[in-house]
């Protein structure tokens, strides 16, 4: 039997096309959330002429990270030890006192501080 003849404006592309998995649908990748966007701000703001390297950028997210979930870790402690089953900006503000060190602390207290009036504010 003589294979079908291709219409005239459709060659055959020089990719093979990998089979699809079940469904029928392309795969999504994942998102990888991050706080780049963030530290570029930030870094702006502080030195509006400065740059930094994704590498950097890499190194600051963890930082961050790291940083998040040790706020987050004792926050989640001391609202256990007091009975309580909700975190508030009171225990986070305590943790932050208690974490970081001694100018470092009060300026994140103030920030936050800001922050928080600014949303109820809003509301």
């Amino acid at each position: 039997m003589p294979a079908k003849a291709q219409p005239a404006g459709k060659k055959g592309s020089k990719k093979a096309k990998a089979p699809r998995p079940s469904g029928g649908k392309k795969r999504r990748r994942r998102r990888k959330e991050s706080y780049g966007i963030y530290i570029y701000k930030v870094l702006k703001q502080v030195h509006p002429d400065t740059g930094i390297s994704s590498r950097a950028m890499s190194i600051m997210n963890s930082f961050v990270n790291d940083v998040f979930e040790r706020i987050a870790a004792e926050a989640s402690r001391l609202a256990h030890y007091n009975k309580k089953s909700t975190i508030t900006s009171r225990e986070v503000q305590t943790v932050v006192r208690l974490l970081l060190p001694g100018e470092l602390a009060k300026h994140a207290v103030s920030e936050g501080t800001k922050a928080v009036t600014k949303y109820t504010t809003s509301k």
